[in-house]
Parts: structure tokens; sequence; C-alpha cells
């Protein structure tokens, strides 16, 4: 397992055992280095300061809090440090809560819990006893120079750690959504069959990323010399003038359709590109111009 991002204590009543936490989830991209378009060199990125006009060195930076425009309150790495809650080595289950009232909105990263060698006994305890009834934990939480509510839950055989926005991070939005008071029976049958008709049971592996496999295939095809067609772009659709007709339709255009994984793979096929043309010679690194001397 990858090194831990942080580690202390779980309690729980007056249980209290060694925990570590590993990133649980991260994105894959393909990343690219900034170029100079004429030569190919990598640029870099420097810290200036306007008023001595030269570069800088990063330990030479500090942290300021703007307070007033222009001016600055500067904090120094120790003082943070003194000012670090409890919560940045011990991490205490406040409350247990059913997991069904926690909206999703409301989880940010995931982490993986693991116990050190000497809880692994209490911690199989509270991994069981929140499977059996059903409940998962809330706790404080502190790392990264931030406090977070933190969401613990039973995941296969140990405890899935996510770090939760505040209710104030969530963003409101009264004008969201729409009334339903003008929707008819009909239509509301006919949108549950088109529903049934597109169920499945959930499975993440049926699902990966288009434009990353995309941008793949067009890194490959510059090496290989090699051209890709692009991909067309569905013209946006046009609002139904008869929702009726419109539902009646799609539920008659999913019988005899694929379903489930295929239903997904035949999906993300049409968004993946082609690549065409002949082996050329391979691109490579442009060469500097020679500085006059």
């Amino acid at each position: 397992m990858a090194a831990s991002v942080w580690t202390g204590y779980l309690t729980f009543g007056l249980i209290s055992m060694p925990v570590r936490l590993f990133s649980g989830a991260r994105g894959t991209r393909v990343s690219f280095h900034m170029l100079h378009r004429d030569d190919n060199a990598r640029v870099k990125q420097q810290l200036y300061c306007p008023v001595d006009e030269k570069v800088i060195e990063r330990n030479e930076v500090v942290k300021g809090y703007e307070f007033r425009k222009g001016e600055y309150v500067v904090i120094e790495p120790e003082e943070i440090k003194k000012i670090e809650p409890k919560t940045a080595k011990a991490m205490e289950i406040l409350e247990f809560v059913k997991q069904e009232e926690i909206d999703p909105v409301y989880f940010e990263s995931s982490y993986y819990l693991a116990p050190d060698e000497a809880a692994k006994k209490p911690y199989a305890l509270l991994v069981k006893a929140m499977k059996d009834t059903g409940y998962v934990g809330v706790a404080k939480l502190a790392m990264h120079n931030r406090e977070y509510t933190a969401f613990l839950r039973p995941y296969e055989k140990g405890l899935m750690l996510h770090t939760m926005y505040y209710k104030e991070e969530v963003r409101e939005a009264p004008d969201f959504g729409t009334d339903h008071a003008s929707l008819k029976e009909g239509e509301l049958k006919v949108a549950h069959q088109l529903i049934e008709a597109l169920a499945a049971k959930w499975d993440p592996t049926k699902y990966y990323d288009t434009f990353e496999e995309n941008l793949k295939k067009l890194i490959k095809a510059h090496l290989e010399g090699k051209q890709v067609v692009a991909i067309d772009k569905p013209r946006p659709p046009a609002a139904p003038t008869d929702l009726m007709a419109a539902l009646k339709q799609s539920l008659a255009q999913m019988e005899g359709k694929k379903k489930g994984p295929q239903r997904v793979e035949a999906a993300q096929r049409e968004s993946e590109v082609e690549v065409k043309g002949k082996q050329k010679s391979v691109a490579g690194r442009k060469k500097p111009a020679k500085r006059a001397a």
C-alpha cells in the first residue's frame, strides 16, 4: 500500500486504536509539459518579486493573509503547528447515524482507514458492530491544515473514511429545479417504464474515461505519424413539443436494444477516436536554435 497521509488514533468510547489513512481514490490523467512552441524546450515557472525585480526561491516564500488591500498578516509554518487541534492526532467517533441520512453532496475525498498491528481486534470489532447495526460513524479529523468532518463506513473487511464538506460549503440553489404540479399521471407512468427499461445493476468496471483513452490514442498517432478522425458531435436536441409522444417513442426505441454492460460499452465506443494514415517517421524534438556568439 502507498505511504499513509495521516497517522493517529481512532477512539470509540474508551477504546483507542492506532490507525493510518491511505488514499482510497485518485484521478488518473494524461499529463502534459509546457513547451516553447518554437523549439519544444520545456519552459520553467518562476517566482518573481515585482518590488525587488528579481526571481526568488521557494524557501523565501511565506504565507500571507490580505486583511486590507495590499496589506498582509504573515503566518509562519511553526505558528500553524501551534494551533493544530487535538484532531490532528486523535480522531474520535462523535456519533453514529444511518448512512441513508447523509446526502452524497457532502462527500469530498475517500481514504482507507487501516489499523496498526496492536489495534486489529478492536478495529475488527468496530467494523463488525457497524455492519450488524447498519450505522456509520461521524468523527472530526485534522490534516493538510484543515479540520474535516469525517464519515466512516464499513467497506469490504475494513473501514473507508470520507472527508465531508461543511454545511456552509455546500452552495445553496433556491431556484434549482422545477414544479412537479403540471405533470400528468400518464406521463409519469411511461417515464417509470422508461426508467425500468434502462435499469441495471451498478458495476463501476463498466465505465472508463473515453476522453483519456482518446488522448492516449492521439499521442500514439503522433509518434507513429498517423492521424485521428474527428468525432462527430451531436447537435443540441430540440425540446419535445409533445412530452407523451417523446416518452412513448423513447420506450419503443428501447425494445430489442442492448442492455446493461453492452449498452454502456456501445455508448462509450461512439465517443472513441479512430486512427488512420500510413506509418511515417516518428516526430522528434526540435533542436533549439544556436545562439549567436
